[in-house]
């Protein structure tokens, strides 16, 4: 992000100050040039001419996180001091704590986790896929199109770990 800021000067109309002819102020459809790059200027302006000045930043870039932390992040928004929240539910030393608290302030995305297709073990080209919302996993043929897609945690969670798996590149869904 870079620290350069620019600067424009409004009156208490809502009009903003031209510095290209200096004429007065003016709405923002029709002045040519409504902000500078020098604070100063904009100050001097402010002062002489009963405005207040505007500072524009750049809009920070949102931090991307897991959808786990997400959840901490939504939390203390919930919180009467979310960044206690934060601080209580994260380990200082490994940098969570400043990556959830910058999450918090600029914005954040969450990551989107990787997927597998999992062989079954003993079987001839058939495939685990899960059915539906249920918890419930069904052989399917050896169609990649009918192929269940699971992230590390499902495969975890259904005991899938030492199965042979294929990350999913296509972004369908």
């Amino acid at each position: 992000m870079s620290e350069e800021k620019l600067y424009a000067v409004k009156n208490d109309e809502g009009k903003y100050w031209d510095f290209s002819d200096s004429t007065g102020f003016w709405s923002l459809v029709t002045s040519d040039h409504p902000i500078t790059p020098s604070k100063e200027q904009a100050e001097q302006v402010a002062d002489n001419k009963d405005g207040h000045v505007v500072t524009l930043v750049e809009e920070p870039e949102k931090v991307v996180i897991s959808n786990e932390q997400s959840k901490i992040v939504e939390d203390a928004n919930k919180y009467k001091f979310p960044a206690s929240y934060i601080s209580m539910n994260t380990d200082d030393y490994d940098g969570l704590e400043k990556l959830l608290m910058e999450a918090y302030v600029n914005g954040y995305t969450v990551a989107k986790e990787k997927k597998y297709n999992v062989k079954v073990p003993h079987t001839k080209e058939a495939w685990y896929y899960q059915s539906g919302d249920t918890d419930l996993l069904t052989i399917c043929p050896a169609d990649k199109k009918l192929r269940g897609k699971f992230t590390e945690s499902e495969i975890e969670h259904y005991g899938l770990q030492d199965c042979e798996k294929e990350e999913v590149t296509d972004d369908a869904d």
